[in-house]
């Protein structure tokens, strides 16, 4: 249970699969796990009061174990909303990875430089900043707030600036629609950008959709990569075929600037994902021993830089 800001006590929710499958064939040596989160224990590292959710404990120790299970040897681990600005959950996991594991901040957009230097001196490699559409109906896209960061989108370019010189890169979360406003801000950045879950596009709606279109141009941009991570979240429902063909569309045209996750332990979703199933579908998003090779393994190692 956690208390509400009214005093209510709320009941925890649980996010993942505690039994996932196995997937259906040997992951490649190096395996990452480009987007994962870490969720307490609480009695350690209390949530955040502004959390939307109370999710049930998520730590360290069962993501490794989740990987040992899927065969994953490295691993991006984001720190989430769920712990606000206090990274100290994700620091603790990246030094009990022993190297394997580096991680992305949330931050604000006025954070210090001797802040960004010690995380970057941490094992982080970037920061993140997430968008939401709602914000657009409030205040003109350049204007537009991020969700309990209070940055517009302009001042997030504008820290970029600041994260090149310690090669942070930034890496944004935003709702499909928004990509269309979006793009020319993001477009400014000094310093390369990662988008989150491929733009959280609606799978249902195919390649011809003009979102995806927007993304799939965007992605002309040697500068931006794009996670093939979500494919549960934008399709129907199992067995993912319409997120799955949207990832493979952005592994084939876009073979060395794609990251895959399974994004565990899944919060503000519908459902809760077999995460073998989604490494299992890896099968199809990169269908070929090269593809796999550089998404799951070169890709993550050229641009986050783990040490060997």
């Amino acid at each position: 249970m956690k208390p509400t800001s009214d005093g209510l006590m709320t009941d925890t929710v649980q996010t993942f699969n505690p039994h996932p499958s196995k997937p259906s064939f040997l992951l490649p040596a190096n395996a990452c796990d480009a987007h994962v989160h870490v969720f307490g224990p609480a009695s350690r590292f209390a949530f955040s009061k502004d959390s939307k959710i109370n999710p049930v404990d998520a730590p360290k120790e069962t993501l490794f174990q989740l990987h040992r299970h899927l065969g994953i040897e490295r691993c991006v681990i984001v720190q989430s909303l769920v712990h606000g600005f206090d990274n100290s959950v994700v620091e603790d996991a990246i030094r009990a990875g022993a190297g394997r594991y580096l991680g992305v901040a949330l931050v604000s957009h006025k954070v210090s430089d001797e802040e960004l230097l010690r995380l970057k001196n941490a094992g982080f490699r970037g920061v993140r900043f997430n968008f939401m559409a709602q914000m657009a109906q409030m205040a003109q896209m350049a204007q537009m707030a991020h969700i309990e960061q209070g940055a517009t989108a302009q001042q997030v370019i504008d820290l970029t600036q600041r994260l090149a010189p310690l090669q942070l890169h930034l890496q944004v979360h935003f709702e499909s629609a928004l990509i269309h406003e979006l793009t020319p801000i993001f477009k400014q950045s000094a310093v390369p950008v990662v988008i989150d879950h491929m733009g959280r596009v609606d799978a249902l709606l195919g390649e011809s959709h003009a979102d995806f279109r927007a993304l799939h141009d965007l992605m002309q941009d040697t500068r931006f990569y794009v996670k093939v991570s979500g494919i549960d979240r934008v399709s129907r429902g199992r067995p993912y075929v319409e997120g799955i063909l949207l990832a493979h569309r952005l592994v084939m045209d876009f073979p060395d600037r794609c990251f895959w996750g399974t994004d565990w332990p899944h919060p503000n979703h519908h459902q809760i994902p077999d995460d073998g199933e989604l490494a299992s579908a890896l099968a199809q998003i990169a269908p070929t021993a090269a593809a796999m090779q550089a998404l799951l393994v070169d890709n993550p190692q050229n641009f986050y830089q783990f040490n060997p």
